[in-house]
């Protein structure tokens, strides 16, 4: 597994940008967006409306990711 962050681009609200995440983020981010039924760039857009102004999109995600899992460890059934 690669721990350097890897860059792609995403489309939020019809514009492209790129955003550098290591693999295991990319993996979760991914996942949180299956479980959630909906495009991985969706998420990206709906976590970038939340995000402060001073916060990156990628630091923004890494965080989301986190609580995710974090938030859902706590419930019963597991993540989500």
């Amino acid at each position: 597994m690669s721990r350097r962050p890897v860059k792609r681009s995403l489309t939020l609200r019809g514009h492209r940008t790129s955003v550098s995440l290591e693999d295991a983020f990319w993996r979760a981010f991914r996942d949180i967006a299956e479980a959630r039924d909906m495009p991985i760039n969706a998420l990206a857009a709906e976590i970038d409306e939340g995000r402060d102004i001073e916060v990156g999109l990628a630091s923004a995600i890494r965080v989301y990711v986190l609580a995710w899992y974090r938030d859902g460890a706590a419930s019963p059934g597991g993540a989500g």
